[in-house]
């Protein structure tokens, strides 16, 4: 009898400890965010997790119109929402409602980073000897240059791309530059008018190149990365950050082109991009020049808004930044907070009202 009871109770004990020893059920956390971003996300993934390892980050990567829609418009349950573009989020997030609720899907976002748009080349391109912040302009239109651009319907590089262009017309006082350089390149018209104050950029919504045109349009921006890499572009407008990352050759436009100099703020809100139909449900984007800006929010009906709380507090706190940093990406210190009321409590120390005053760390690229 004594050594039945010892029996059952070792057993017990053996069952208890193959209790607590079998593998915890990880929490999935959703994170969308710009595809300028895959390289330093894909490391903070890493580093997350290994700190947190009840977590299962579930990144994906898409241009920053496509990863709200996925929230707005797919009604994917997503944690965390990271655009390249932080006006995305108010434009499309505060002005959409959950379904059968009337709640907007955000009412809050903290602006964290910045970037510089550039050109990314290959030693090897075409020109690749000649081409400068001066000429770039000129070589681009060479016969047998072949040049990459993100869709502006899907990617905000994209549509920054425009912007660019348009703005060194006047800064090169060369008045055919977006025709020859953009628009010549469709069948169906991207069209330039004057409209008050700006000049306005309206994509339509269908865009289709011309046959043995120079000029390739994909999605995302982060897709020319290979092309350029493969020999199939010689040139791509990209951010500086993701030029660096993939150790591509860059041109380095100057601050009236570039879009990251806050000081030159006036003069990037001279160009507006619109698009000509309506892309959303509720809502016909348009965007306006202005100084690059990232944005990081948490979606109202996000399925695990504490958690995801942590990742952003993680993103925005000192082993992120150090993270974002080592990747070449440019930080606003401290991060600024648009409706600072509405933000995460375990978030508002780590940012300011968005009225505060800015540093832009543009130091982090190098020049």
């Amino acid at each position: 009898m004594k050594l039945r009871l010892s029996s059952r109770w070792i057993l017990a004990v053996l069952l208890a400890l193959c209790s607590s020893c079998a593998p915890r059920t990880k929490t999935p956390v959703p994170v969308f965010f710009a595809g300028s971003l895959v390289v330093p996300f894909e490391q903070l993934e890493k580093v997350y997790e290994a700190l947190h390892p009840n977590v299962d980050l579930l990144m994906e990567g898409h241009g920053s119109i496509q990863v709200i829609r996925h929230v707005t418009e797919i009604h994917e349950l997503i944690d965390v929402v990271v655009t390249a573009d932080h006006a995305l989020i108010p434009m499309l997030m505060y002005a959409s409602t959950i379904p059968d609720t009337g709640q907007p899907y955000a009412d809050w976002y903290i602006q964290f980073a910045t970037n510089r748009l550039a050109l990314a080349y290959r030693s090897d391109s075409l020109y690749a000897g000649e081409i400068n912040a001066e000429n770039w302009h000129e070589i681009l239109l060479r016969p047998g240059v072949k040049l990459g651009m993100a869709d502006p319907r899907f990617d905000a590089s994209g549509y920054r791309a425009l912007m660019v262009v348009q703005m060194a017309e006047k800064l090169y006082d060369q008045p055919t530059l977006f025709e020859e350089l953009i628009t010549g390149n469709f069948r169906t018209g991207i069209t330039t008018r004057r409209e008050g104050e700006r000049l306005v950029v309206h994509v339509p919504e269908i865009l289709e190149t011309k046959d043995k045109v120079n000029l390739l349009l994909r999605a995302y921006s982060i897709q020319l990365v290979a092309l350029l890499e493969s020999g199939d572009l010689d040139y791509a407008f990209e951010y500086e950050s993701v030029i660096q990352q993939h150790g591509l050759e860059p041109v380095f436009l100057p601050d009236e082109l570039n879009l990251g100099s806050e000081a030159m703020a006036a003069e990037y809100d001279e160009v507006e991009v619109r698009m000509d139909f309506q892309r959303f449900a509720s809502v016909q984007p348009t965007f306006v020049g202005e100084p690059i800006g990232y944005g990081v929010t948490i979606p109202a009906n996000a399925p695990h808004p504490k958690e995801a709380a942590d990742f952003v507090a993680f993103l925005l706190g000192p082993e992120g930044q150090k993270v974002l940093r080592d990747n070449y990406q440019p930080m606003i210190v401290p991060p600024r907070a648009s409706n600072y009321q509405h933000v995460p409590q375990v978030l508002q120390t780590l940012c300011q009202p968005a009225f505060g005053a800015i540093s832009l760390r543009s130091q982090e690229v190098a020049r």
